[in-house]
């Protein structure tokens, strides 16, 4: 993982507006002008972040949650993969999936979501994320209810899950799943963790 980080050392005219942060940092809202800016491109604390390339076992993992959740969310609420979230002014990251309200979905030209349209947030994360450890935390700041990280360990995925502790606002955790993920918040789910390995 990559961070562009707030510069005016950047000048040179031929380059993309992107390459040159103001003092202050990019906005939430500057993604959605740039030209040309990197899939998947995140924004944390006004600098911009770009994403490694990513392993096989990051896709499929992706993959198999995405499949398990929509097969169980109730139908007032959809699953989106790789939308960002603007979480204030100067944050935006990108989870890996999130579970919003159905009513939040407005149409196939959304670029982003407001976090109180979020019901679960699913970071899968990569050995070389510097920012694993906080961005949990701007998703409990913002008051996202859910959050699962999922970790590789001996080829398979475990998910971590969690749970907002409203007093506190910070996650608190639930519990950890290896093979099957059997859970009853925040809605009925059931997903063979193992089904990566037959994709």
């Amino acid at each position: 993982m990559t961070v562009l980080v707030r510069s005016e050392t950047m000048t040179d005219p031929q380059l993309p507006t992107w390459l040159t942060p103001p003092p202050e940092g990019f906005y939430a809202e500057d993604l959605d002008h740039f030209p040309d800016l990197p899939a998947h491109t995140e924004l944390l604390d006004g600098s911009l972040v770009f994403v490694n390339p990513q392993a096989s076992f990051h896709s499929l993992t992706i993959t198999v949650l995405e499949l398990g959740l929509r097969r169980h969310a109730p139908s007032g609420f959809r699953v989106r993969r790789e939308m960002s979230v603007v979480l204030g002014p100067r944050q935006r990251p990108e989870p890996d999936l999130i579970v919003i309200n159905a009513d939040a979905d407005l149409g196939l030209n959304v670029t982003a979501y407001q976090p109180a349209d979020v019901l679960l947030a699913i970071e899968v994360v990569s050995p070389d994320s510097t920012t694993r450890e906080r961005k949990p935390q701007l998703y409990a700041a913002a008051e996202i209810p859910h959050f699962w990280r999922v970790e590789q360990k001996d080829g398979r995925p475990t998910v971590y899950v969690y749970e907002l502790d409203p007093a506190t606002r910070s996650y608190a955790l639930m519990g950890i799943h290896h093979d099957k993920l059997h859970l009853s918040s925040p809605f009925e789910i059931d997903i063979d963790l193992t089904e990566a390995e037959r994709l």
